[in-house]
């Protein structure tokens, strides 16, 4: 500051702050208002790390007790027996990723359109499904699990995977629609407005411009939807129940018998007075935690590019 005004006298230019007092600008915790900032500073900080504790407490305890019995077999194989050594919850990993992926193909293609005709309209039909939607999101996932047993158990006489993934795109749908919707609402008007100006219909337009530009946001709203119905419980006790067989036998897929989930085999296994069947419920668990994980993180990086763009 001092070399500053050395520099300005040198070349004849009158320094206009020279006469400033800035001493009273300097931060120091005599003054109240300081001290009370710096207070509250501490105890948001102090505050968000208890917060995380019990967040690290479950990741360190899955890390702990999940790795030491997560492996190549475990992934691989047959759930074991009350008394057997060994084992594992290959099933439920490939029944997780067939429901979930079922529940993409249910979802995802009405959410897009219900999203896209959210967007291009403003009347009070549009309204009324926005505040359904929005609805939905606080849906309680036991509920979607009733309601697929009502509307596919009872109908198809019996517990599948079929009637899991109608329950996990119930609850998935809510966040497609809506995410999917703003991402669209983002897309810049001069580019509808110039592909109209270019002749191109409604339609056209839609699809060869709102849907491409709009694709990391709609993408992101589906790898959240993913997250959430991936790690859901309750809907899949209604509906797929357990198997412990692989969902793939005899060369078919048999998608319209019971079948084993990560989350079920979790609930079952965490109760049960075997310390084989505690442990791999705690690989099981620790599996699903990284396929969330996974899928948020795919998630914040396509809502990350969106952003950059």
């Amino acid at each position: 500051m001092a070399t500053n005004v050395v520099e300005r006298n040198l070349a004849g230019v009158e320094d206009p702050f020279a006469g400033v007092d800035f001493s009273h600008l300097e931060r120091s915790l005599r003054r109240p208002r300081t001290l009370i900032d710096a207070l509250l500073n501490l105890a948001t900080a102090a505050l968000t790390m208890l917060a995380l504790v019990p967040l690290f407490s479950v990741v360190v305890m899955l890390l702990w007790r999940g790795g030491k019995r997560l492996s190549i077999a475990a992934l691989t194989s047959l759930p074991p027996g009350p008394l057997e050594a060994g084992g594992g919850f290959g099933n439920a990993i490939v029944g997780t990723t067939v429901m979930v992926a079922v529940a993409i193909l249910f979802s995802v293609p009405f959410g897009i359109l219900t999203a896209v005709y959210l967007a291009q309209s403003n009347n009070k039909v549009a309204e009324v499904v926005r505040f359904c939607a929005k609805l939905l999101t606080g849906f309680p996932s036991i509920l979607a699990g009733v309601f697929a047993y009502g509307a596919v158990v009872l109908a198809t006489g019996g517990f599948s995977s079929l009637a899991g993934a109608v329950a996990l795109s119930v609850l998935m749908l809510p966040t497609v629609i809506l995410t999917s919707e703003d991402a669209i609402r983002m897309v810049p008007s001069r580019m509808k407005e110039a592909a109209i100006g270019m002749g191109a219909t409604t339609a056209q337009t839609v699809w060869m411009v709102l849907l491409p530009t709009a694709i990391p946001g709609i993408l992101t709203g589906v790898m959240l939807a993913v997250a959430r119905a991936a790690g859901e419980t309750a809907p899949l006790i209604f509906t797929a129940l357990f198997s412990n067989y692989w969902l793939w036998q005899h060369g078919q897929m048999k998608l319209m018998q019971p079948t084993a989930s990560l989350a079920v085999l979790i609930y079952n296994f965490a109760g049960m007075p075997f310390k084989n069947q505690v442990e791999l419920a705690w690989a099981a668990a620790l599996v699903l935690v990284l396929m969330v994980l996974c899928a948020n993180l795919a998630g914040q990086a396509l809502s990350a590019r969106q952003v950059q763009r």
